[in-house]
């Protein structure tokens, strides 16, 4: 083989070694998981479900701004179907349970069943109506504690002289999201695929944001465009305002710690403690019951009930009302 060959055939070897290489997958966004499921509630409950559309009217506005995803009816259809499912079992459940291992008579037992299923009936219903709202008071909390980043991201590349589109581009487009990605990727989407103009396209979006702070923003944002504004400028002065806020709502929050510290001493250190050496006394002493229950049995469900529950909820508290940032 000549050289001229052999140079010929090493300048082929990295062509080959890409073309064996698999193109790599777009990345897709992360689903929410309830696709099939409002699928299969849909295809099952979405005729019969008109009747009950008027009790959920409320939660249309809060699917939007949850993020969820999910259209009205087809949440309702899965609301529906899916406290059915869990309300049967708990009714057969309950029933058999009493009937054969309690000895109760076959109508109590199913008395008791059926009062069971509609608890959990109902249990289930408040589930499915709160988790938006949840999910929205959540990416509330979110799109309010990044907004002076958001807004000072956005008023450096409007000083820079980047149209807007391309700053909601940019911004939906980061290596580390942010909370209001999700905002600027639904801006996007409006233009790029439903042909909107900026305009209209900001207008949709703040018509369904959670946060009233981005709204206002958002609003700002289309009279300064609208009107030919410096837009930079609006940002910038927006992005001071946001910041002074959240010195003030840091302050606040380190305020609240100090008593929320306190009432945790107090309801889940010493509180327990002083009621454990009360019981234990009195128990030795042969009193502490009250009624029907003993002081042993009391003890047990402080102990395992009472202050773990006290603790969940006091985490809840706090994880509600601690900033991201």
């Amino acid at each position: 083989m000549s050289d001229s060959e052999r140079e010929k055939a090493r300048s082929q070897e990295p062509k080959a070694k890409k073309a064996k290489q698999k193109p790599q997958e777009p990345k897709k966004d992360a689903a929410t998981g309830l696709e099939k499921p409002l699928a299969t509630a849909y295809r099952v409950m979405g005729s019969k479900s008109h009747g009950f559309l008027p009790l959920f009217k409320d939660l249309d506005q809060t699917l939007q701004k949850s993020g969820l995803k999910a259209n009205f009816k087809a949440y309702v259809s899965l609301t529906l179907v899916a406290s059915f499912a869990i309300a049967v079992p708990v009714a057969v459940a309950t029933s058999l349970l009493l009937y054969f291992l309690f000895n109760m008579p076959l109508i109590t037992a199913l008395l008791f069943g059926v009062g069971a299923a509609l608890f959990a009936w109902a249990i289930s219903i408040g589930g499915f109506y709160l988790y938006p709202v949840y999910r929205a008071d959540k990416h509330k909390r979110e799109l309010d504690d990044e907004l002076p980043f958001t807004t000072g991201y956005m008023a450096i590349l409007a000083s820079a002289g980047v149209s807007p589109e391309k700053i909601f581009h940019s911004l939906s487009n980061l290596s580390a999201p942010l909370a209001a990605s999700s905002e600027t990727k639904e801006i996007i989407k409006n233009i790029n695929l439903f042909g909107l103009d900026i305009i209209s396209a900001l207008e949709k979006v703040s018509t369904v944001t959670p946060s009233k702070k981005l709204q206002e923003t958002i609003e700002g944002m289309i009279s300064t465009i609208h009107t030919g504004g410096n837009l930079g400028a609006y940002l910038r002065e927006k992005f001071k305002t946001h910041m002074k806020l959240k010195k003030v709502s840091l302050k606040k929050y380190a305020d609240s710690l100090s008593v929320m510290s306190e009432v945790y001493v107090a309801l889940l250190l010493t509180g327990p403690l002083l009621l454990i050496i009360m019981l234990s006394v009195m128990s030795m002493l042969g009193g502490g019951a009250i009624g029907m229950f003993s002081s042993d049995l009391l003890l047990n469900l402080m102990t395992y009930i009472g202050i773990p529950v006290a603790a969940i909820i006091f985490l809840l508290i706090l994880d509600s009302t601690t900033p991201k940032w």
